[in-house]
């Protein structure tokens, strides 16, 4: 998943505000000088307050951008060497803009800065780079809860939205369940046709209860996908063909209902499907991923809603499991990854 940024206001404001209360110490001790007459007023003051605050504002703002800004959860590196990088990264900048402020200084306020003047240069931007870490830190957490009660929010609303639309069909699911009740009792005397219509019947009580669920067993999808491959192959018997092969360790996984059957029909919906062009879908798993997968014979005419069950699925997944649907087209197979995430 993208690394959601921290907003470039946050992060200005926050860089102003360091910038004035790392300056804040010697403004006061220039302030009282002048009012007790020790000291007299100098535009070489204010040179050297806004050349130090630049610098401030400057190396704030990119200590920020660094530590809160750049996703290096993205490298596929051990914890260790990731924290390795974060620390000579910071290191790095630190000595860099020390050496730029003290080499550039006395072309801004024509002297050289004295020794004591250069620790406390040193000793200033030590001090202001660690609190920045952990302001980042900060910054970036915070932007991480926020981003997750608005995912969070957005799935309520698609919830209220599934009841909503399960309420206003309520009649319909229990016309049809007694429908097919009555025509079952009437086919006893066909097996094909009764164990048809109690497919479909199941079939039907999965799709009206998985409303209610976010995340099902992948061993649930699997009996849910094959009363739906026993309804496709009484239909196109021969000219369809869905292989099933999914690791027995992977049963207890979680998936979006009804994730690989919409893949299923996608399959389905997209190809030709003929007895000179049979469809072949396959259905496996390797290294803790699901596919589904079938060859490119598009159809002559465009089946409708296509497209919107595989957006949808990918909307689901990204919300639930905080992963990403991934797709691929090669060698005119196309291929739909579902990466499962592990047990905790």
């Amino acid at each position: 998943m993208a690394l959601t940024k921290v907003k470039q206001g946050e992060v200005v404001k926050t860089a102003l505000l360091l910038g004035i209360l790392v300056s804040l110490p010697k403004t006061i001790y220039l302030y009282n000088g002048i009012m007790e007459g020790n000291l007299n007023f100098s535009m070489s003051w204010v040179t050297d307050f806004l050349y130090r605050y630049l610098f401030f504002f400057c190396f704030s703002w990119s200590v920020i951008q660094l530590n809160a800004n750049i996703d290096y959860d993205g490298l596929k590196w051990p914890p260790f060497l990731k924290w390795l990088l974060i620390l000579v990264i910071n290191v790095v900048s630190l000595f860099v803009v020390v050496k730029v402020i003290i080499a550039f200084y006395p072309l801004v306020n024509g002297r050289v800065l004295e020794s004591h003047e250069e620790g406390w240069v040193n000793f200033t931007f030590i001090n202001l780079s660690i609190v920045l870490f952990f302001i980042a830190r900060l910054l970036r957490v915070s932007t991480d809860k926020q981003e997750s009660r608005i995912e969070n929010e957005q799935l309520k609303q698609q919830n209220l939205e599934n009841e909503l639309a399960a309420l206003k069909n309520q009649i319909d699911p229990h016309f049809l369940f007694n429908s097919l009740n009555s025509l079952s009792s009437l086919i006893r005397e066909n097996e094909k046709a009764t164990q048809f219509v109690n497919k479909l019947s199941y079939m039907y009580r999965y799709i009206l209860q998985s409303s209610e669920i976010n995340l099902v067993p992948v061993k649930d999808e699997l009996k849910f996908l094959r009363s739906y491959i026993y309804l496709m192959e009484t239909r196109y018997r021969d000219r369809i063909r869905i292989e099933v092969d999914i690791d027995e360790k992977l049963l207890d996984r979680k998936v979006p209902p009804l994730a690989l059957q919409s893949l299923v029909e996608n399959s389905v919906k997209h190809n030709e499907i003929s007895s000179t062009n049979p469809l072949t879908v396959k259905v496996y798993s390797t290294e803790g991923s699901l596919f589904v997968e079938n060859p490119i014979r598009t159809r002559s005419t465009v089946a409708e809603g296509m497209g919107t069950g595989l957006y949808n699925l990918k909307k689901r997944y990204l919300l639930l499991l905080k992963n990403e649907v991934k797709v691929s087209t090669q060698n005119d197979i196309f291929k739909v990854e579902l990466p499962l995430n592990r047990p905790a």
